[in-house]
Parts: structure tokens; C-alpha cells; sequence
């Protein structure tokens, strides 16, 4: 929902009535993540995907009717369906679309003005928004945030265990669908709740103001990190050559790593070439919870920098935490290819996937990775 939070909000700020239409339930191959979002005002803009196109067009029908008529729809788009075949969805999938209208002085459910704000700035405060997409109160939004919720469901025994349920997913990332009855009972059919957790940005440290790290950074932003530079040349890390990163630090790589927080979210990529920086860098790196380490080099600096690292105490399984020569293997030569090269390996490497062709085998092209519930529907996205 964040890429579309500034059009959305100056729609509104114009007096707009907008739609929002969310992607809440996904089952087999679907081209975007549970949680993609598009939103229609009444003129009929659109920002925003939900499908890649499949479905765009029928959902923009229906989107234009919700804000006429003022009652939120789930939609449900499959294969299996006549209309699936007319609007496009030939991916084999089924996709269920939850659309309700908004607009800057509608109080039915939670105010616009705390909505927004706490989604764009859920790095700092961690929220979990949680809709009613089928049942009675059809619509209605609880935004959890670790000091208390916010907005009502008109149901106290259902909103204390949808309160009580999206608490445990505070601080991650990512959707789920949990079923209840009329009073809040678990496991029931009557009322459908859609939990989306925002945690922030995810972290990129690049170490090396080179101009590798330019493109690099300039893709990570595309795909969502929150990018820092660190490199103790002050002359090469400066905001004019990296006016796209989110911090800009001049210190030693090896000292600050060892000094910033780093999670099993954050990514770390060495491009100093520099073995002086390399090796603290990689020693310090190593010992982190970091979900990514990768180093920049030829093959024959990799297999020296083995070396020093086990001559500095490190275990060949620390050592083999670390992708260098970083990057997948397409041919990559200047700064633009080779950020190519390394994002594909990073989002590999995340989804547990080996980086060859899809056409050279059978998995799935839209795998599942996280679960927020146990024996919930559940998507994610990072």
C-alpha cells in the first residue's frame, strides 16, 4: 500500500472520493503479492496494481460502482469462473479483491487522518491494519500499534480477539486472513478479518562509495530498502554522488557495523575491494543476524580473502554465510548490469531460489514464504 500512499492521500486532500481495491486472498500461480493495492477516484484515475493487468479493468467497473452506491465488495476473480476467462485471469489462479470507497469526511471507519500517517511512518511505530472483508461489521478497521489500537469494530468481543491476534504480528511484514463467529469465537465462518502488517522499510548497507554502489542504491530504493552508504572516504561518500541514499555515513566500515543495529531484515553488501575494509567489515558482518552478506571481487580475491578471514578466526561455516563473488551469473560488466546481478542474487537468496531460468524447471513461479498464522490463508511481502 505505501507506493500509492502520497497520490491517495493528495486525491483526498482535493475532496475526492476515491476506491481502494486490495488483493486479500490469493490460491495458485497470481502475478503480485496479497496486500497489492489500486485505488480509482471519481474521475476515473487509477494508481496502483493488483493483478500486472489481468484484472485491472473489471475491478475499475466495480470500484466506480462502490464509490456510487457506498458499499464495500469482495470480489472473487478464478479460472474456474466465466469471468475469470473474460477479464484475463489465465494464470490458473483465484484471487479474491476486497473494494470500499473513502473519502476525507467519511467516519464510518478509521479516520483518514491517523490511517496514513501510521502506515507511511510504520518504521518508527510498527502497525497492523486490520479490515472486516466479509461479515458484519463489513468495512470496519482496527489500526493496532504497540500502545493500543485505534479505531472501533462495533463488536467488543470480536475486536478484543482480532486486537489480541494482530498484537502477535507487530514488528513483522507481511498479510493474513483469520475467520471468526458473531462474537469473536476463532475458527468460525461468519466474519473474515485481513490483517496487513507494516515493519518498515527493510536495510541495505553498502559499504564502498563506488560508482558500483550508485546503481546499487538506486535499485534497492526501487525495490524498496532503506539504503546507507558507509565508507571512510569522505572525499567519495558525499550526498551529491549518492543523492538517492537514505544515510550517508563517513566512518570505518569494520567499527560502525559492529555499532548500528543490524536484524534478520537487513542486507549487507561489501564493494570496497579493499582488504583492509574487507576483512573487519566481513568479521563483524558474519556475527550479525543479517539475511544477506555478500562481498564484491574477482574469483582469485575471493579465494585470498578466504584465507585472511580463516586466518582471522573465522569458521568455514561463517565464511560460507558470505555470496562472493557476489551477483548471479548473466554476463553483468558495467555499474548498471552488475546492481542487476546482485539484486536478483539478494531476492533469490530470500525466496530460497537458485536464480537459473524458469524455464529450466517446474517450481512455482509466486511461491508462499511467510506465515503469519498457522492454518490461516497468508501472503507476504518484505
Amino acid at each position: 500500500m505505501k507506493p500509492i500512499l502520497d497520490d491517495l492521500e493528495t486525491w483526498l486532500q482535493k475532496g475526492q472520493t476515491v476506491a481502494l481495491a486490495k488483493m486479500v486472498y490469493s490460491e495458485g500461480s497470481s502475478p503480485r503479492e496479497t496486500g497489492a493495492v489500486m485505488a480509482v477516484n471519481e474521475t476515473g484515475e487509477v494508481i496502483g496494481s493488483i493483478s500486472g493487468g489481468c484484472v485491472e479493468a473489471a475491478v475499475v467497473e466495480e470500484s466506480l460502482e462502490v464509490m456510487s452506491e457506498g458499499q464495500s465488495k469482495l470480489l472473487t476473480y478464478g479460472i474456474a469462473d466465466e469471468l475469470g476467462f473474460e477479464v484475463g485471469l489465465t494464470c490458473g489462479g483465484t484471487i479474491q479483491v476486497f473494494v470500499e470507497r473513502l473519502s476525507s469526511t467519511d467516519s464510518q471507519s478509521l479516520p483518514l487522518s491517523t490511517l496514513l500517517p501510521s502506515i507511511r511512518g510504520a518504521s518508527q511505530d510498527p502497525v497492523v491494519l486490520c479490515t472486516v472483508i466479509e461479515g458484519e461489521p463489513l468495512g470496519k478497521k482496527l489500526l493496532i500499534k504497540h500502545h493500543g489500537p485505534e479505531g472501533n469494530l462495533g463488536n467488543e468481543l470480536l475486536e478484543q480477539r482480532v486486537i489480541q491476534d494482530a498484537q502477535g504480528l507487530l514488528g513483522l511484514e507481511g498479510t493474513a486472513i483469520r475467520h471468526y463467529g458473531l462474537q469473536g469465537e476463532r475458527c468460525e465462518q461468519e466474519v473474515r478479518v485481513f490483517f496487513e502488517s507494516f515493519a518498515g522499510e527493510p536495510k541495505m548497507i553498502i559499504f564502498g562509495a563506488v560508482d558500483f554502489s550508485r546503481s546499487l542504491c538506486q535499485m534497492a530504493k526501487l525495490i524498496g530498502y532503506y539504503v546507507i552508504i558507509c565508507d571512510a572516504r569522505s572525499a567519495l561518500a558525499t550526498p551529491n554522488r549518492f543523492p538517492e541514499a537514505d544515510a550517508i555515513i563517513v566512518h570505518a566500515p569494520g567499527q560502525y557495523l559492529q555499532n548500528t543495529e543490524v536484524d534478520e531484515r537487513t542486507v549487507i553488501v561489501i564493494l570496497t575491494h579493499d582488504p583492509k575494509f574487507d576483512v573487519p567489515i566481513l568479521s563483524a558482518a558474519v556475527k550479525t543476524q543479517a539475511r544477506y552478506i555478500g562481498a564484491m571481487g574477482s574469483r582469485q580475491t575471493t579465494q585470498d580473502r578466504r584465507k585472511r578471514l580463516q586466518s582471522a578466526g573465522l569458521t568455514l561455516a561463517e565464511i560460507d554465510r558470505i555470496h562472493a563473488p557476489i551477483g548471479l551469473d548473466i554476463g553483468a560488466s558495467t555499474p548498471q548490469e552488475t546492481a542487476v546481478s546482485i539484486m536478483a542474487e539478494i531476492i533469490a537468496h530470500h525466496h530460497g531460489r537458485s536464480g537459473e531460468s524458469l524455464s529450466a524447471n517446474q517450481n512455482p513461479i509466486h511461491p508462499r514464504t511467510v506465515n503469519l498464522f498457522e492454518s490461516s490463508e497468508v501472503g507476504s511481502r518484505w
